[in-house]
């Protein structure tokens, strides 16, 4: 094969949202902390992301994660996520597809029945316990970053809504929140167009007209995702609900996704609605589960928040090669409106 800048690539899922980890081909972008390594490789190696997401080699249903050596002396490696548009600071489904690659590949040692590890991330550390059985993972539960509301029942202007509540909290991205059911949804497969839709445009006016920024570090300080809330409800003594957040440029998150799931948590805990230890049962819009807990609380530069546990699942689903013919017209990929929306 004449291709130059192989990579290789190992294909997964965490409960549905395919999140691809890297594996061989590319070099540790440099930088004191991993959120400086991401800055770089966004500013010095982008040519990864159009690579690897964009057609014809990708698609808009994927995420890519670079595993590098960790930047913090106490973890055990670092680890980057790659969006369609984004270079975000952590995602939960992307940790379970990372952790659970690295362990069943052999590239972190697995012991059983549990392997405790600590993973480096641009949004800070992140302590996971995967469970392990016959030379698999099991299970990925993890503590995340502290996770705190930013701002609560603001009102936006929308285009064609008008004014909306919302609000908006931190659980390792920056997700505006809105009742799914005010809006005429009731978040089910035949609604995803509608609600990507419906989701590009909120996020659009929220980022505009409410200024987040974290307290701890301002690069964090754009609202990228919209999380449309289902209703709560209480079955086997659990508060449970439904959700879809909306991924730029326009496409619904698969799984319950961890770090929205962190923000609603942050914001449930904030209105009183789930306490200190209780359990929370996150479904997505294809019904599969994050099962968690708020272990605790939490600060991020004065800000009171909590520690939210996400637990799930994630399957290896193959491992593939990319690269780039020197003669290929497309050299950084391409993208149209019928499946890149927006």
């Amino acid at each position: 094969m004449r291709l130059d800048r192989l990579v290789t690539v190992v294909g997964a899922h965490a409960e549905g949202e395919v999140g691809r980890v890297i594996t061989g081909g590319v070099l540790p972008p440099k930088g004191a902390t991993m959120f400086d390594r991401m800055e770089t490789l966004q500013r010095e190696s982008d040519w990864l992301r159009l690579l690897l997401l964009s057609d014809p080699r990708g698609g808009v249903l994927a995420c890519v994660n670079l595993i590098t050596p960790p930047a913090h002396p106490d973890a055990d490696f670092g680890m980057i996520v790659i969006e369609s548009d984004y270079y975000v600071p952590m995602s939960g489904s992307n940790l379970i597809c990372t952790v659970t690659v690295a362990l069943e590949t052999g590239l972190v040692a697995m012991a059983e029945p549990e392997t405790r590890l600590v993973v480096d991330t641009p949004a800070g550390l992140v302590r996971v316990v995967a469970e392990c059985r016959d030379g698999r993972c099991r299970r990925i539960r993890f503590a995340n970053v502290a996770s705190f509301v930013m701002h609560r029942d603001a009102m936006i202007e929308v285009a064609g809504l008008g004014t909306l509540r919302v609000d908006v909290a931190y659980g390792g991205m920056i997700y505006v929140i809105v009742n799914a059911a005010k809006l005429g949804f009731g978040v089910v497969p035949s609604e995803a167009r509608a609600l990507v839709e419906m989701g590009e445009r909120i996020k659009l006016a929220a980022a505009q007209q409410l200024p987040s920024v974290h307290p701890e570090n301002p690069a964090i300080h754009t609202i990228n995702q919209t999380l449309f809330a289902g209703p709560l409800e209480m079955a086997a003594g659990c508060l449970q609900s439904r959700n879809a957040v909306i991924v730029s440029p326009g496409r619904i998150d698969r799984c319950p996704c961890g770090t929205g799931t962190s923000a609603r948590m942050a914001l449930l805990h904030a209105r009183g609605d789930l306490a200190m230890g209780a359990r929370f049962r996150h479904r997505s819009i294809l019904d599969t589960v994050f099962d968690c807990q708020v272990l605790g609380a939490a600060q991020a530069g004065g800000v009171a928040g909590i520690v939210p546990e996400i637990a799930g699942r994630a399957w290896l689903t193959g491992v593939s090669q990319y690269g780039l013919d020197p003669d290929d017209p497309f050299p950084t990929g391409h993208r149209l409106g019928d499946t890149w929306f927006g």
